[in-house]
């Protein structure tokens, strides 16, 4: 069975390649070359086919051919958000345009000056949303709460070719736990603490809710902290529209009880589904999600 491991797929050479692509023939030429990829993907990768398939026909109720298709579109589109991201990393940030759903909600926050706690998920492109915040005079730190060991490579490289060093603090996730204090060291100086809240990885603790009507695993922590916290909690989720457009979305959770982590589980699966069913081909989970393929 093939779960996440709590580290990223991708490679330091792939990100060469896209910096490449990007300065050498331009951003939407770029995407071009996708093609190619997301062809050798949907031919050779027959795991992650699986999986993904999976998702389209039995929790989507898509028809054989369409899920064939989107197949091969997801693998496309997560071609495009890594460019985009590369891209961006790497100085175009003024090719980009975007639209703010929600910038109140973050206001709102960050003038209680108590911090607060960013809830997203493995869908659309949710880091770099540092690079709109700026536009909108968001003046506020994120710190992205991660398991993933293997993003210091890629991220000192694509440090080494941006024109802005990036506001984004890693803080890992570590046994001693000690990754609490450097949260609670963040929100006494009123930044903000981001979560991913739907890659559980087997061995942690978690928790189950119903996602697209069946039973799933997601990761106790982030439920657990943001719960007892006792700062505002917001659903933010940074969406690719056509071209090089953006869509910002930032929901608060609303009626959460102190200590509630079901609860607050419960309300994020339901935006999650939302925009998950709005943008379906923008959910990068190429494994086996629901526990319900041999």
């Amino acid at each position: 069975m093939n779960k996440w491991k709590g580290k990223s797929k991708g490679t330091i050479t792939g990100y060469k390649i896209f910096v490449w692509c990007i300065r050498n023939i331009g951003i939407r030429s770029s995407y071009f070359v996708l093609y190619f990829v997301a062809s050798y993907y949907f031919l050779f990768l027959k795991k992650s086919n699986r999986y993904i398939s999976y998702y389209f026909q039995k929790r989507l109720e898509y028809g054989y051919w369409k899920s064939k298709m989107a197949v091969f579109k997801s693998y496309f589109t997560f071609g495009k958000v890594l460019i985009d991201k590369t891209a961006i990393s790497a100085g175009l940030r003024e090719k980009y345009t975007y639209e703010f759903d929600g910038i109140e909600n973050l206001r709102n926050l960050l003038a209680e000056k108590r911090g607060g706690v960013l809830i997203s998920a493995h869908i659309g492109n949710f880091e770099i949303a540092e690079h709109f915040f700026a536009d909108i005079d968001l003046d506020c730190r994120i710190n992205l709460v991660t398991t993933d060991q293997e993003v210091t490579v890629i991220k000192e490289y694509l440090e080494s070719v941006s024109v802005k060093q990036s506001s984004i603090k890693f803080i890992y996730v570590k046994e001693d736990m000690s990754h609490i204090f450097e949260i609670n060291q963040a929100l006494s100086d009123n930044e903000l603490i981001c979560f991913t809240g739907d890659r559980y990885f087997e061995g942690s603790k978690y928790l189950e809710a119903d996602l697209l009507g069946k039973s799933a695993k997601f990761p106790a922590g982030p439920f657990l902290i943001a719960s007892r916290l006792g700062v505002p909690v917001i659903y933010v989720y940074v969406m690719k529209e056509k071209n090089l457009h953006y869509h910002l979305y930032a929901r608060v959770a609303k009626n959460i009880k102190n200590r509630d982590s079901q609860g607050l589980l419960n309300s994020y699966v339901q935006n999650l589904e939302s925009m998950i069913r709005k943008y379906p081909l923008q959910w990068f989970n190429y494994f086996d999600f629901w526990d319900d393929i041999d």
